[in-house]
């Protein structure tokens, strides 16, 4: 009986032995993991800058060109352009998606091995990084035909008199390709942290 007893003994000894290192574990990777939570925070701030200031600078792009007459006048606004106008409003939905993402970000920072609001951040992103290239792309198209037109097709350069409109139009399509390489770098940070679970 006494043998049986010790045997006992030592078994449970070695599981519990062999069991302090898994406890330990996720402590040390949960280290790096927060760091890109915190990182992925700070990204999405950026992100919603550069998206809404992208927004409101294409919406304010506006110019009127004085003749000498009060009934001849050339104006160029946002709204004039059908491109434009899908620019500022997906800009807006990138930037309030990104504002609406923020209390999620703030869980993975939390809790930085909780794989579904990783998953439900990187679903969503993806999506929205889809939505702001595709802006970004139409608005840089339009701005490359403002700055140098198209002779085939009889599109004339109008950036040597609309010279403010299209800077303005212009600051809007770089803020907007700012906000996709924050959200790609979102995405690629989000993808590494789940594929070590």
């Amino acid at each position: 009986m006494s043998t049986t007893i010790e045997v006992g003994e030592s078994s449970s000894r070695k599981i519990s032995k062999e069991k302090t290192p898994l406890i330990g574990a996720p402590k040390r990777a949960g280290g790096w993991k927060k760091g890109v939570a915190i990182i992925d925070f700070i990204l999405r701030l950026g992100a919603i800058a550069s998206a809404f200031g992208a927004a409101a600078t294409m919406a304010m792009a506006d110019e009127v060109l004085p003749f000498f007459t009060q009934f001849l006048k050339f104006e160029a606004s946002y709204d004039n352009f059908t491109a434009f106008q899908f620019f500022v409003i997906s800009m807006a939905f990138v930037g309030g998606y990104l504002v609406l993402s923020l209390p999620f970000s703030i869980v993975t920072i939390i809790r930085p091995h909780a794989v579904g609001p990783r998953l439900f951040l990187i679903i969503l992103d993806m999506v929205f990084l889809t939505v702001a290239t595709a802006s970004a792309a139409a608005g840089a198209a339009v701005v490359y035909l403002a700055h140098n037109g198209n002779q085939d097709s009889n599109w004339l350069a109008i950036c040597n008199q609309f010279t403010d409109f299209c800077q303005q139009t212009s600051g809007a399509v770089i803020s907007a390709f700012v906000s996709v390489v924050l959200l790609l770098f979102m995405v690629i940070m989000t993808a590494v942290a789940l594929r070590s679970h």
